[in-house]
């Protein structure tokens, strides 16, 4: 294939392609085995039943928690908001603060900013200069009014891992309820919601090369017992927390999608972390004057977020339409807005401007990379020969 007419995917925090073997999965319930999982006096309708709560079974297991305490969604933005609305709802006015952090994803600060207008009152905390939440910083946030902590499990924008494991010890020492926005984690760090003390866990599937509009929210059944008031009514399915006709198809994706990250999570967890390594010493050999966002360890393994001195990120972006990358998550881009987790980082506007965002994902090779990395120095040494020539 020419360098003209090929093409390069390196967004896979925005979304991610459908495994075949997903999709082989999925097809039965679209045409065969095609009931409502409610109607279940019928075979048609228990035949999708059966399915549903193997999916759920699955799913449960992967993540170490109960059958019972697996609600499924249409996908991550959903289970964060019944997830906050939800809790908060449900138990208010007596415990009305809660806390989360500067760089959640609009799902999370959205539906915060709504409760904030019906008087629950928030604290926003900040993050070091690699994006991470200091446990010790919640710990002091706590008041006796606090109802949840909500800080998601990985950032989806510089990768960086949030110190869950301590949070939780922290959030259930005090009573505290613990969400945790799990999206980009599943399937790249292994989740255990007993051992991490998480209280209510988002998911999704289409990061998971699962299909989109599948997600899930666990939601404690103990130790406490999690009180949540349904945002969607009128059925009273998931055990009266989310009503809906089942997505059958999506939920199958989405069992299987995570079975299969899973299962490939050792192996390809290594291979990622190596290319990315790569390509970022490659931006260094062949591009220059290259900063990298976010924690340069403790990761997600196919994330790289990086600016170019003296290149804007949009004008990047424009010039190289056979490369797929972003300049922050899909949801701020969309809005047309600067990223507020780069902010939040400390950066300049200038260096918020100029940052870009890879994913990598299970078909991106060595040779891509190479691709992507001859393709992006080409253009910034252009960008900035230009601006020299300017000057």
């Amino acid at each position: 294939m020419s360098a003209q007419s090929r093409t390069l995917y390196l967004d896979y925090h925005a979304t991610t392609p459908v495994d075949s073997r997903v999709l082989e999965e999925m097809l039965p319930y679209f045409m065969q085995a095609w009931g409502n999982a409610a109607s279940k006096d019928h075979r048609y309708g228990a035949a999708a039943k059966t399915i549903v709560e193997e999916s759920r079974e699955e799913i449960a297991g992967l993540i170490g928690a109960r059958t019972a305490e697996i609600v499924f969604t249409s996908g991550a933005t959903e289970s964060n908001n019944l997830a906050l609305v939800g809790v908060a709802r449900a138990n208010a006015p007596e415990r009305g603060h809660i806390i989360t952090s500067a760089i959640e994803h609009p799902a999370v600060l959205d539906p915060l900013i709504e409760l904030g207008a019906e008087g629950l009152e928030v604290t926003v905390l900040p993050v070091d200069s690699v994006g991470r939440v200091a446990p010790e910083d919640v710990a002091n946030a706590i008041r006796p009014d606090t109802l949840l902590v909500s800080v998601m499990a990985a950032n989806n924008e510089v990768g960086t891992l949030e110190p869950l494991d301590e949070i939780g010890d922290i959030t259930r020492s005090a009573g505290v309820l613990l969400h945790t926005d799990a999206t980009q984690a599943l399937g790249y760090v292994d989740i255990d919601v007993r051992e991490l003390g998480v209280d209510l866990l988002s998911g999704s599937a289409h990061k998971l090369y699962g299909p989109k509009g599948a997600g899930f929210l666990f939601v404690s059944g103990r130790d406490p017992r999690v009180k949540l008031s349904p945002l969607l009514r009128g059925g009273d399915h998931e055990a009266g927390r989310r009503s809906g006709t089942l997505n059958v198809p999506g939920i199958v994706g989405l069992a299987a999608a995570m079975r299969w990250a899973a299962t490939l999570r050792d192996s390809e967890c290594s291979r990622l972390r190596e290319l990315t390594e790569y390509m970022f010493s490659q931006f260094e050999s062949e591009v220059g004057d290259v900063r990298r966002n976010g924690d340069a360890g403790d990761r997600l393994p196919n994330n790289l977020n990086v600016g170019f001195r003296g290149v804007r990120a949009k004008s990047l972006v424009v010039s190289l339409p056979d490369l797929a990358f972003s300049t922050g998550s899909a949801c701020s881009t969309a809005k047309a807005e600067p990223s507020h987790v780069l902010k939040a980082l400390g950066l300049s506007d200038e260096e918020v401007r100029e940052s870009v965002r890879f994913g990598l994902g299970r078909s991106t090779t060595r040779d891509d990379v190479d691709y992507a990395v001859n393709r992006i120095a080409q253009v910034v040494a252009r960008i900035r020969s230009a601006k020299r020539g300017v000057a």
